[in-house]
């Protein structure tokens, strides 16, 4: 194959994005490098596209205020929230069409959150652009998702 064959192959498969701005992946999620705290977090939400951004604001809000001793990192692309080191409850992940909220312990929610997983005991809630909210459910699950051994990663 020829160096401009190459080059345009290579040119084709590289994300495009503006100067500064983080790449975004396949659906919508931000590409933000791996870190602990609160400043990836708020990066990945940054970079979250169009009505997802406010998904991501709100559900950081609920986590906060349901949990304020919950540590946050990103990981794999994704926000993560957890109680103990390595120990994670609670992430989410932007597709296409929705924002899939993830409990790594759901199935031991009341009630539980909707989305099955392959995994015995994940759960999910999808939030597509039009859906209402369920603060108060979301912020429930919060508070009993901190307080069961979070899943170790």
């Amino acid at each position: 194959m020829s160096a401009e064959k190459t080059a345009k192959k290579v040119a084709k498969k590289a994300p495009r994005k503006a100067a500064g701005e983080p790449v975004l992946l396949s659906g919508g999620n931000p590409q933000i490098a791996k870190g602990d705290g609160a400043a990836p977090v708020e990066a990945y939400i940054a970079a979250m596209p169009g009505w997802k951004k406010d998904v991501g604001r709100r559900i950081d809000a609920l986590v906060t205020k349901a949990a304020p001793n919950a540590r946050k990192a990103v990981k794999w692309n994704s926000p993560f929230y957890g109680m103990a080191e390595k120990h994670w409850f609670l992430s989410f992940h932007c597709y296409a069409r929705y924002v899939k909220v993830a409990f790594f312990n759901g199935a031991s929610l009341t009630p539980l959150p909707p989305g099955v997983s392959k995994q015995k005991e994940v759960r999910y809630l999808d939030i597509h652009e039009d859906d209402t909210i369920d603060e108060a459910q979301i912020t429930d699950w919060v508070k009993q998702a901190s307080h069961l051994p979070g899943m170790r990663m």
